[in-house]
This record gives structure tokens, sequence and C-alpha cells, in this order.
């Protein structure tokens, strides 16, 4: 289950949402900073002990608190990062519908997330979605009604890579 682009980006985006999804469904959006290991040890030292076999990964994820309330598109476009962040993580959950629903799309957004929560034919899935500064990416995905099971697709959230790439422009 690794990325032929970035296996270590792979492995922790597939730990973050194994993270993540400790705590259920229906949780906030989650976004997480990606660290240099190596600058973070020479900052301080003693997160060697922390982060235990993690300190060997050239990436550490910090999680970040406090993400603004909205939707998704909105709080990404408020995000930029220092130069010292070399990617992120997002962690959301998403309603996924069959392509046979958009004849049926209402025109308000606001009557589109009622009718799509409610459609009998969504899906609930989370989804991990890495990026890396440098145009790395990767992400996975777990479906509510499978929850054993976690897909490696780095071709599930083109809107989402888009979205977190711009946050380092």
């Amino acid at each position: 289950m690794t990325s032929p682009q970035l296996p270590e980006l792979t492995e922790i985006a597939l730990e973050l949402e194994k993270y993540v999804a400790a705590g259920g469904w229906s949780q906030p959006h989650r976004l997480f900073a990606l660290a240099h290991t190596a600058d973070l040890l020479a900052y301080d030292p003693n997160l060697r002990h922390y982060l235990g076999e993690a300190a060997t990964r050239s990436l550490t994820p910090i999680e970040q608190e406090n993400l603004p309330v909205g939707p998704l598109e909105q709080i990404l476009g408020t995000i930029g990062w220092p130069d010292e962040v070399e990617g992120c993580v997002l962690v959301t959950e998403l309603v996924v519908l069959p392509p046979s629903a958009e004849e049926e799309i209402p025109y308000s957004d606001r009557e589109i997330d009622i009718w799509a929560t409610n459609h009998p034919e969504r899906q609930d899935i989370r989804v991990a979605v890495a990026v890396t500064r440098s145009g790395k990416f990767t992400s996975c995905l777990r479906r509510r009604a499978d929850e054993n099971e976690v897909v490696v697709d780095p071709d599930i959230a083109d809107a989402l890579f888009d979205g977190l790439f711009a946050t380092f422009l």
C-alpha cells in the first residue's frame, strides 16, 4: 500500500486517517502540517523520545487546531504555510453520490447539502489527502459502509489536491 510517488507520504496519510478514524464518524476537517523531522529534532532533541520510530522519517505531521468553520474551499483559501512546512495532510469526510444523481441536483448550495445528505444512494467516505510543497501527492479513503478497508488511490480527490497545493503559493 505505498505510492510510487512518495511511499513515506502514503504511510503518513494512512496513519493519519487511522488516527482520525479512531474517533468515529461525523468529525470536523482535520489538518496536519508536515515538517522536516531533522529540523524539529535540531530545534528540540527531546522530541526524539516522543516520536519513537517516527523520528527516522523525513517528515513529521503536526495537527493544526482551531480550523475555521465553514465550507472546505473557503477554509483552504485562508491557509498559507511558512517555508518550514514541507507539506500537509487533510483528513475529511465527504458524501459521494452515483453519477446518475447529477440529473437531480438542486441549484442552491444549501439545498444541495440537504439533498445529498438525504439521498438514498449516498456513500459516506473519509479521505486523507496529502501533498508536499514539491508537488508530491497521495490519498486514501475509507467507506463508512466498509470500515475495515482503506483504499490508497492518488486519483480520488483532485479538487482537494488543488486546494491543498494552493496553500503553498
